[in-house]
């Protein structure tokens, strides 16, 4: 059992937008209702959320990402210096073999980049604000700002030099992280699809193709991530979470976790991992021998991509599994991913998700007791 985050029975933070908030934004895109009334609806919905998350039983308590259109732009574009220019063409896989086109924002950079204000401070303390478990808070990670673009994506007159940009980078974000440690946050999820896509074959290619290094950015990317928490109290719980990329049910990446693990769980300051397990596509449990102690491991072992419910006896049969790398005490259970990193959402019905996450309660209540 556990009193702190990771909770045994966690989640990784979205899930799918309510009718009134998809209505609601669509009609401030039209300019017939104002941000205030944008955010009234939002909040509305995010109470709703929150109840229902602690009627379930859930000790970690999200806003859903109610009040984002991508798990990432809405906080990156806060920053000064960033800018969305089009987007990168991906193309998108799923289990009915249909592929999807699709072209997720590309950050660039385009002048110096700086924490102007609170991003995610207004937001945090209206969840702490209607709860009464742990509230979390989920940020892109910091990686993000650079992957995607590369060098192409960072001005040069800007920054002539790469060292500034990334100890900018760092700034930005312990400044943000510091203004929510006032506000009383006290566990902090960073959501990363970099250090999964360096599994695959096809993005460590497509990385080289943009001149990256796609063996030493692994490395790379822990000192980028560390110096974004580097000032982080000690009683905040620090988590990242590997996305493969999670749109309308379809992932972008593939490929076991074996050529970042022993740099991501070893060099990494971060209290917690949240791992995509739902399917082959993330390959085996080896690459968990790596995991120090001290360290959790969140095993995302039911997929939020189909809505076909998984049964107790599989997740239990695969948790045991990865007990032959890694001890059942720093071990945790949660969705693969969230159920809607991006305001389309998967392509499950509402009823499933809920599904879902009580079949995530039950099994880690049966394997490790009641949080």
């Amino acid at each position: 059992m556990t009193s702190k985050p990771p909770f045994h029975a966690d989640h990784v933070g979205s899930f799918l937008r309510p009718k009134s908030v998809l209505d609601a934004r669509d009609a401030f895109a039209a300019g017939t209702i104002d941000k205030a009334a944008l955010r009234a609806v939002e909040d509305e919905a995010i109470k709703d959320v929150v109840k229902w998350q602690e009627a379930l039983g859930l000790k970690s308590i999200t806003d859903g990402e109610y009040r984002r259109k991508f798990f990432h732009t809405d906080f990156l574009l806060q920053l000064d210096g960033i800018e969305e220019q089009g987007g990168m063409e991906v193309q998108f896989h799923n289990a009915i073999g249909k592929d999807v086109h699709f072209a997720p924002p590309k950050m660039v950079v385009t002048g110096k980049i700086k924490h102007a204000k609170p991003i995610q401070r207004a937001d945090y303390e209206y969840l702490a604000s209607v709860v009464s478990e742990t509230p979390k808070v989920t940020i892109p990670s910091p990686t993000m700002l650079h992957f995607r673009a590369g060098r192409e994506g960072i001005s040069e007159e800007a920054y002539p030099d790469m060292a500034e940009f990334f100890s900018d980078v760092g700034a930005a974000y312990r400044d943000e992280i510091a203004d929510l440690v006032d506000a009383g946050c006290r566990y902090l999820q960073l959501d990363d699809t970099n250090l999964a896509y360096l599994c695959d074959d096809k993005q460590r290619e497509n990385a080289r193709k943009r001149g990256l290094d796609p063996d030493d950015l692994p490395r790379h990317y822990a000192r980028m991530i560390n110096d974004a928490i580097a000032d982080v109290p000690d009683d905040m719980v620090t988590g990242v979470h590997l996305c493969r990329g999670n749109f309308r049910s379809s992932w972008a990446a593939e490929g076991g976790y074996e050529p970042v693990a022993d740099i991501m769980f070893n060099h990494l300051n971060i209290d917690s991992f949240f791992l995509e397990y739902d399917d082959p596509r993330s390959g085996d449990f080896a690459p968990l021998r790596f995991v120090p102690k001290g360290k959790t491991i969140v095993l995302g072992l039911v997929t939020t991509k189909l809505g076909d419910l998984e049964t107790r006896d599989e997740i239990k049969r695969r948790i045991d599994e990865a007990t032959r790398f890694i001890a059942l005490d720093q071990l945790a259970l949660s969705p693969q991913c969230g159920f809607a990193s991006t305001v389309h959402g998967n392509d499950i019905e509402v009823e499933q998700q809920a599904a879902k996450m009580r079949l995530v309660l039950d099994v880690a209540e049966e394997v490790w007791g009641k949080d």
